[in-house]
């Protein structure tokens, strides 16, 4: 689903910046409406994939508080909640030092988890989820080993395993929302 949105969204764009090209002779225009699509397409993406991951959150943390403050690593809604979590995030592992994508991913963090992530603690949450993902050589692994295990039940389950730590550390910082 986030790969055809992506792709619909650079189709649009290209279609655009076509039907302007095709309309000016000016090349630095034409530069400038491609840098422009460039950044507009990275901020859209960031921006989705922080509501993905605002969305999963919030509904690992609902599952949390209902287990009674505790992640269950065998819930089979956690596991899947996990999996689009991490997912989600991928995009974090290269542009972790980049300002601009992490500002729109926690944009979309904020606007996607019904105010579990705020503009106070959207920061924190964000270099959590960097840490997570980017930090954990054995959750990499993990990560890797779900992808190869071709998406079957028991790759998803030993990533939510891998992952129980950090995210039942995340999920606490919460507090009682």
């Amino acid at each position: 689903m986030k790969k055809m949105i992506l792709m619909a969204t650079a189709l649009m764009m290209v279609g655009c910046g076509f039907m302007q090209n095709s309309t000016s002779s000016n090349t630095s225009n034409t530069a400038s409406s491609a840098a422009t699509t460039t950044a507009t397409t990275g901020t859209n993406a960031a921006m989705s994939a922080g509501q993905g991951a605002g969305n999963a959150l919030q509904a690992l943390y609902t599952q949390y508080v209902a287990d009674g403050k505790k992640y269950d690593y065998k819930n089979l809604q956690n596991i899947a909640n996990t999996v689009n979590l991490i997912a989600s995030c991928e995009g974090l592992k290269e542009n972790y030092k980049d300002k601009t994508y992490l500002s729109e991913f926690g944009k979309g963090l904020v606007a996607s988890s019904l105010g579990l992530v705020t503009k106070d603690n959207v920061e924190t949450v964000t270099n959590s989820l960097v840490d997570m993902v980017k930090n954990n050589e054995t959750v990499q692994n993990a990560a890797t080993q779900a992808q190869s295990t071709a998406n079957t039940a028991a790759g998803y389950a030993n990533t939510a395993a891998q992952y129980a730590g950090a995210l039942s550390t995340l999920l606490s910082a919460f507090g009682s929302k």
